[in-house]
């Protein structure tokens, strides 16, 4: 990760005009040496003649890299007899980055950011959907039009993230009583290249949850200063609930834990946590598996309400190369086949409107539910606001909310800093909307 923007606080609170963003981009010495390395094996590949027809690059490793290639990728091989040279990383910004610098960019991206891929859009690197795609399919929030009026992405995958989980066997007065504990609270920041993001999921949705989706928006797309007094009220309330300020055994174990272990020390209760604030793909993970872990939306947990809006993410699908093979491996993607197959897997969920609740017939209890509030149109849903945001505020705003977790008493320089950053960097080929109602 680049270390953090400083400098004194400069801007104004309050709303700010967009100006010319100029290109920052964070690449890890570890991602770029994986990138020259994927770079030097496609040329070798083809310097041998065998170039595979399709070139995808995604996150997706382990299991889902597993269910992804048996589920997805391997009847469109059959059906339409093109090759699919799937490449998957942890570090797949920073190894796109790399690649297309280097001239050689995978044909299909799968990305989680909006905003990422909004910068790609806008220094011409992406092919537009709207030919290829419908729109319609999954809504304006997740096939999002860009200011210029072109689609650039789909989801293939989608995860809610305002909600908490916890064990089963944890009674409702328990539940409520483990709320005002820090030590009830499983929190781990560490993520590799993308460490800190889990605290900026949780400042993003108790913002959302205390402000609603038009406050949300405006901060989301550069135009709310990052010190007014609602964004830093969501910074200070999550330093309350964690007690961030106060018992250093916990913030020392915040910090030095990955995110998917977090959720560990379940197994170990009463001495553990109980609680975690996390995406819905965290239910994969051992612990909660073991747990039965059920889930509560994080606005009825904290504030007793229900929730203005629902914090959503999902991995994206674009197009960087505009080939006959890779035109048929967008449209079979973004295809109802194909976001069942994904779907059945419960490795996540889809947001095709050709996929009703009924179609989780196949999956568990919670996946059904959850899936529910994903594809219910009546509910509004707001992207990841970090995921929506330029890749240079993005990484700085999970910096901040490490440094913030070590030194809370630092947050009007982090807020200052943030602020100096996001004048110099949002666009005029932007997302118009995070959320799809205000």
């Amino acid at each position: 990760m680049s270390a953090h923007p400083g400098g004194p606080a400069t801007a104004a609170p309050g709303p700010r005009p967009r100006r010319s963003r100029r290109p920052v981009r964070t690449v890890t010495v570890v991602a770029s040496c994986l990138a020259v390395l994927a770079a030097a094996a496609v040329v070798g590949v083809r310097t041998l003649g065998h170039e595979p027809a399709v070139t995808l690059l995604a996150n997706w490793t382990g299991g889902d890299e597993r269910h992804f290639r048996e589920a997805v990728i391997e009847p469109f091989q059959r059906k339409y007899h093109i090759r699919v040279d799937y490449q998957g990383s942890n570090a797949e910004s920073q190894v796109l980055g790399a690649d297309v610098e280097a001239g050689t960019p995978p044909d299909v991206v799968v990305l989680t950011g909006p905003g990422e891929l909004a910068e790609y859009a806008g220094q011409k690197h992406l092919v537009p959907l709207e030919n290829l795609v419908r729109g319609a399919d999954f809504g304006p929030s997740w096939a999002t039009r860009l200011t210029d009026g072109h689609m650039y992405w789909f989801p293939l995958k989608a995860d809610l993230k305002s909600i908490v989980w916890y064990p089963a066997d944890l009674g409702e007065r328990e539940l409520r009583q483990a709320v005002r504990r820090p030590a009830a609270w499983c929190v781990g920041m560490g993520s590799g290249a993308t460490s800190g993001w889990p605290g900026t999921d949780w400042i993003e949705d108790i913002l959302l949850q205390r402000y609603g989706p038009a406050v949300y928006e405006r901060w989301a797309g550069g135009e709310l200063s990052w010190r007014s007094p609602q964004v830093r009220s969501a910074w200070t309330a999550w330093r309350d609930l964690i007690r961030a300020d106060g018992d250093q055994d916990l913030v020392r174990r915040a910090l030095k834990t990955p995110y998917q272990s977090a959720s560990d020390p379940v197994a170990a209760r009463p001495r553990g946590c109980t609680l975690e604030h996390q995406a819905s793909f965290i239910r994969g993970r051992p612990a909660w598996q073991r747990a039965d872990g059920r889930y509560v939306s994080s606005a009825e947990l904290l504030y007793g309400t229900a929730p203005r809006a629902w914090e959503v993410s999902g991995d994206l699908v674009a197009l960087l190369h505009d080939t006959p093979q890779a035109r048929k491996l967008i449209r079979y993607l973004a295809s109802a086949d194909a976001q069942r197959a994904w779907n059945e897997g419960e490795s996540g969920f889809s947001v095709h409107a050709g996929l009703p609740p009924s179609a989780d017939g196949s999956g568990s209890a919670w996946h059904r539910s959850l899936a529910r509030i994903l594809r219910d149109g009546e509910a509004a849903h707001c992207f990841d606001a970090s995921d929506a945001m330029p890749p240079a505020v993005r990484d700085a705003f999970a910096e901040a909310a490490i440094e913030f977790l070590a030194h809370p008493d630092r947050l009007d320089r982090l807020l200052g800093s943030l602020d100096t950053l996001s004048d110099t960097t949002w666009g005029l080929t932007w997302l118009p909307s995070v959320c799809d109602r205000t």
